[in-house]
């Protein structure tokens, strides 16, 4: 936890035992209850936002992975050399009369 050896935190018990008076644990007690509740919804908070924000990559994943294949397959539809189809030009016979 944090660093700290059992010893040494035991160390640090028995320092708080000595130094902070009996009539002002109670108050001791409760500040550290709301320090642990306090850090205890950070952690859920941080937590939830995590996985909203790992939710909404893996949405847009596909949609990216799917806009990188459609510009590559135009990108590569563009840098091929097209062949250019001649026209025969088509001549048309007019009939002025009728054939005998």
């Amino acid at each position: 936890m944090f660093g700290i050896s059992g010893p040494e935190f035991l160390v640090i018990i028995l320092v708080a035992v000595l130094v902070v008076p009996s009539r002002m644990w109670p108050d001791v007690a409760r500040f550290l209850a709301r320090v642990v509740r306090f850090v205890r919804d950070i952690i859920w908070k941080i937590t939830d936002a995590s996985e909203k924000i790992k939710t909404q990559i893996d949405l847009e994943r596909p949609i990216d992975e799917l806009i990188k294949t459609t510009t590559d397959d135009i990108l590569a539809d563009f840098s091929t050399k097209r062949k250019v189809v001649k026209r025969k030009a088509v001549k048309t016979k007019k009939t002025t009369g009728r054939k005998k």
